[in-house]
């Protein structure tokens, strides 16, 4: 055989050895160490086979002198090529080693992110028989008993169509090590917020219902009041469902927890009636409200009772040129308690002295006016009670009645002002799939003044609600 075409063989190895080092590292046994080893010896023995031809004639010489230049550019191609390969490797093996676990988690100082909500459609169709209320008005998506209107005409059924309680939550966790724990918490819907008609777009402008920082045992921001037990609200297609016998508050806080025990300062804001009815926020708040809290758990459901201490405060600059301070206190006990293997009996029971913003959507105000310039804190009690059963696992019923009753001065307050409120609701709900569910619902409540005018408002509603 020729020195021409044993070089030429010599040549088609190379290219053989050429593919098999560029193909995929995980199709060969070999690492990539042991196949650049193997590359570089093929490469150096098929040169020296081709050095060693030096007894050939001259115009073999010639032509693989020519082969044998081609041969070495490839060659050291090759060669540069997979040390390329090798470069890779070894920073590839580098950020493997430098990545997180799997199976959750994430490295120190770094945070992760989950998110959740729902999106719910109600369908209400309503009357009230002491007037009209206004269209495309909040006042028609949900119960707000102080809105019930008193002394006019009946309404017809009025029906609406709604999106507005769409909800949407954005949680954060940032690993600061395993001695303490940082979290937030952002949550947004579209209920009491402006915009929107209902003849084009039914638009609405978002606003936060919830946004706080927890610190360990700490919690920084805007959160449900920790006199509020929202563990205890039943099961209701209306937004709230018990609205006149509830606590029921959303404001900016600081609160501390260990266990059971919740202590919390919150935002204080005094509202007062002033002597025609009206309702005036002072806004010269001096010191926070102080909320004390204990939940207790188990098998059998849950517990909460709590307190809550309040310096209510105007100045002059506010009404009628008062200057004053009174002491507001309220005692709340709630719970869920279990009955039988699935069904549950809720309830709250609340009493205090200038309670009125944080009862039934500030149904009656905190305090009066007297007649010699001093704060008078208006005595509240109120409660409610739900019971829900479960029909099966895709159908469950909840039925509900709430009660309020204020101690209003009339004398200092008119008799034009709500003396007691109460409502009752019994649902229908199914749930094909368990995010999913679909309901109806009747609800009666009525409003009743100091003077006993009184005004119902009766209400169908049908809803479809997804949780994500």
């Amino acid at each position: 055989m020729s020195q021409l075409k044993i070089c030429r063989k010599a040549r088609a190895a190379l290219l053989c050895a050429t593919c098999l080092a560029a193909s995929p590292a995980a199709a060969q046994d070999a690492s990539v160490d042991e196949r650049l080893d193997r590359l570089e010896a093929l490469v150096e023995g098929l040169i020296e086979r081709l050095d060693a031809q030096e007894g050939a004639n001259e115009q073999e010489q010639i032509a693989m002198q020519a082969e044998r230049d081609e041969m070495r550019a490839q060659g050291a191609a090759l060669l540069a090529a997979t040390q390329d390969l090798q470069t890779r490797q070894d920073e590839l093996d580098e950020q493997i080693a430098a990545a997180p676990p799997s199976g959750g988690g994430s490295s120190p100082g770094k945070t992760t992110f989950s998110y959740g909500g729902y999106v719910k459609l109600d369908a209400i169709t309503q009357r009230t028989s002491g007037g009209q209320l206004p269209n495309n008005s909040i006042l028609r998506d949900f119960l707000i008993p102080v809105a019930i209107p008193v002394g006019g005409e009946p309404s017809g059924f009025d029906t609406d169509f709604s999106a507005r309680q769409t909800r949407f939550l954005f949680n954060t966790e940032t690993d600061v090590g395993t001695e303490h724990a940082l979290k937030s918490h952002i949550e947004l819907d579209f209920n009491v917020t402006e915009g929107g008609n209902e003849r084009i777009s039914n638009s609405f402008v978002p606003r936060i219902r919830q946004a706080f920082i927890t610190y360990d045992k700490w919690t920084f921001g805007q959160a449900w009041s920790t006199f509020q037990n929202v563990g205890a609200l039943p099961d209701s297609l209306d937004f709230i469902g018990v609205t006149p016998g509830t606590v029921f508050d959303r404001q900016p806080l600081i609160r501390y927890t260990s266990g059971g025990l919740q202590l919390a300062v919150e935002q204080p804001e005094t509202v007062v009636t002033d002597s025609d009815g009206s309702r005036v926020i002072a806004g010269d708040d001096q010191l926070p409200d102080v909320v004390a809290r204990y939940n207790w758990g188990g098998d059998w459901g849950s517990l909460t009772a709590t307190g809550i201490l309040r310096q209510l405060h105007v100045s002059k600059d506010d009404l009628q040129g008062v200057d004053d301070s009174a002491v507001g206190y309220g005692l709340s006990v709630s719970g869920k308690l279990r009955v039988g293997p699935r069904d549950d009996f809720r309830f709250m029971a609340t009493a205090g002295d200038g309670l009125g913003r944080y009862i039934g959507l500030n149904l009656v105000n905190d305090a009066a006016i007297t007649a010699a310039g001093e704060l008078d804190p208006i005595f509240t009690y109120s409660g409610f009670a739900a019971f829900r059963h479960i029909w099966s696992d895709k159908l469950r019923s909840t039925i509900a009645g709430s009660y309020f009753k204020a101690d209003n001065p009339v004398l200092l307050t008119t008799d034009q002002v709500t003396d007691e409120s109460w409502n009752a609701f019994a649902n229908l709900i199914w749930s094909p799939v368990d995010p999913l569910s679909i309901g109806i619902e009747y609800l009666y409540a009525e409003r009743t003044l100091e003077d006993g005018q009184s005004g119902n408002l009766q209400k169908v509603q049908v809803s479809t609600q997804y949780k994500f």
